[in-house]
């Protein structure tokens, strides 16, 4: 399986989990369960490098790419804001770096999230994944 359609597929199984809440405070429920389940990041990547500009909370973001596959660590102070972060690399991590920087994060909206946030949680999360996209352009100059 290539990594477009291992990201498909995990797209696929986002939006199957979210299509089974019918209220949207069981779906906020749901990604906070998903940033509870986010292993705590090392406080070294807490720094103002990796932190995301536009969010409301605080985030950190860094990437490595090990095997040709970029591989995301992430943290947030804020329970939501980790939820989302989480779903995010739960969904991109593992991936090759062009198959990354042309991710269109379209299952996002498919579960109705896009719509529901509020508009600085939302610029919050294009700005992670804006700098999700650009670790895959950074890691496809990098052997």
């Amino acid at each position: 399986m290539s990594t477009l359609e291992t990201l498909k597929a995990r797209e696929a199984e986002v939006v199957d989990e979210f299509e089974f809440f019918d209220e949207w405070m069981d779906r906020y429920e749901h990604i906070i369960a998903q940033g509870k389940s986010l292993p705590a990041a090392d406080a070294a990547i807490k720094t103002d490098d990796n932190l995301i500009r536009g969010c409301q909370s605080k985030v950190w973001i860094t990437a490595e790419k090990r095997d040709g596959l970029v591989y995301f660590t992430a943290d947030s102070d804020a329970i939501i804001t980790r939820g989302l972060v989480a779903l995010l690399l739960r969904v991109c991590n593992g991936l090759e770096p062009e198959v990354l920087a042309k991710a269109d994060f379209e299952f996002l909206t498919a579960i109705g999230l896009t719509e529901h946030l509020s508009p600085t949680r939302a610029n919050g999360l294009q700005s992670m994944m804006k700098q999700m996209r650009l670790y895959g352009v950074a890691f496809q100059a990098v052997n």
